[in-house]
């Protein structure tokens, strides 16, 4: 019997060490971006992301951002909206024909899951400590890079900076009837957040005095943007925009002073299986450099040693935003998925076809655009 005991020490020992071991195993990278270039060419010189998104186009910034700086190494990113990617990702993982190196996507529910499957790679990108710890899953399977938000954008031409709606309750000023451009919150989860956050301080009785308004309701969150930018609405609240003021532009992004807005940090992971990991790498650390962080996202960085835009915060330092909260919402599917039915009721299902088009099963590059 204490023989047994003994043996039972040691097994229990021996494990112990080994997932301490594995767990220490995973530490930053300490590669340089060319360091890692140079390994990417080696290994072929390409790297496939599937990024959630409205538009084809929407991340052709940082693809050029990317390949400049990386000549010979091409980007292929894929952008659908999220809740298509994922699909997308667990059928081509059921069918064992995976084809994304990198997944970036808003359904952050996804990806604790995934990890629980095994199906993600631990890795942590240089300057893994500087990334704000909420941000980042502990054993490195996924990590946040870039802080994205959904508020207010104001054509700054129609409307005077008095009349520029941004609490919930001025979208129903009377001024504003059929001038308001919204993205269908039932097919978006970050704008369905948006309503969720309002309902719980305002009732449902704010949701029907919004509808009253007659919005214009598009898919995707770029077609707002574009909308309040064009003239055609004066103003939005489901869409992001430019914490940097572009007097050139006709529109403005503004955050409200009191009631919420929705923020959290747009996750990215690799596959285990990736075909092309070494370029993965490189795309995961050039995308979370300091560099990268401060010049080409046009938000909030992920990491603590990059100053917001003049005249911001640290997105975690704000008291009407919880960076946190929309992961936490975006978990429990069946509270979801009830919400999302309720304001069907008062908007409709939804109409239209999806703003990014039809990649297909297994798309490997862009939708022409």
């Amino acid at each position: 019997m204490l023989i047994a005991k003994n043996q039972v020490r040691v097994a229990v020992l021996v494990l112990s060490a080994s997932v301490s071991t594995s767990w220490a195993a995973v530490s930053p990278e300490t590669q340089t971006l060319d360091q890692l270039y140079q390994s990417a060419l080696k290994e072929g010189g390409e790297v496939v992301v599937y990024a959630g998104g409205d538009t084809p186009g929407q991340q052709d910034g940082i693809k050029q951002a990317f390949e400049k700086q990386f000549p010979g190494v091409k980007l292929n990113v894929i952008v659908d909206y999220s809740k298509f990617h994922d699909a997308r990702i667990d059928n081509q993982l059921a069918t064992h024909s995976l084809v994304p190196d990198v997944v970036q996507l808003q359904t952050l529910q996804d990806y604790p899951r995934w990890k629980k499957e095994g199906v993600l790679l631990d890795y942590k990108p240089a300057g893994w400590d500087k990334i704000w710890p909420a941000f980042r899953d502990n054993d490195g399977a996924w990590t946040g890079v870039f802080v994205d938000a959904f508020s207010n954008v104001v054509n700054t031409r129609g409307l005077t900076p008095e009349q520029w709606p941004r609490e919930a309750q001025d979208y129903l000023k009377p001024a504003l009837k059929d001038k308001i451009v919204l993205t269908w919150p039932n097919d978006d989860d970050a704008v369905l957040f948006w309503f969720k956050q309002t309902v719980d301080k305002y009732g449902w009785e704010y949701v029907a005095k919004l509808k009253a308004q007659n919005p214009i309701m598009v898919r995707g969150t770029q077609a707002p943007a574009d909308d309040v930018e064009s003239g055609k609405a004066l103003a939005t609240f489901s869409t992001d925009g430019s914490l940097a003021v572009d007097d050139k532009a006709n529109s403005r992004f503004v955050l409200p002073q009191h009631d919420p807005f929705v923020s959290w940090a747009q996750r990215a992971a690799i596959f285990k299986t990736a075909k092309h990991p070494v370029a993965a790498k490189l795309y995961l650390n050039w995308l979370l450099d300091k560099n990268t962080q401060s010049s080409v996202w046009y938000m909030w960085s992920v990491r603590t040693d990059v100053a917001p835009v003049k005249g911001y915060k640290h997105i975690w330092e704000y008291k009407n935003t919880d960076p946190q909260a929309f992961a936490k919402f975006m978990s429990d599917r069946a509270a979801v998925e009830r919400f999302r039915s309720q304001i069907t009721l008062y908007f409709g299902e939804v109409t239209g076809e999806p703003s990014p088009g039809w990649p297909g099963l297994h798309p490997t590059q862009a939708l022409a655009h």
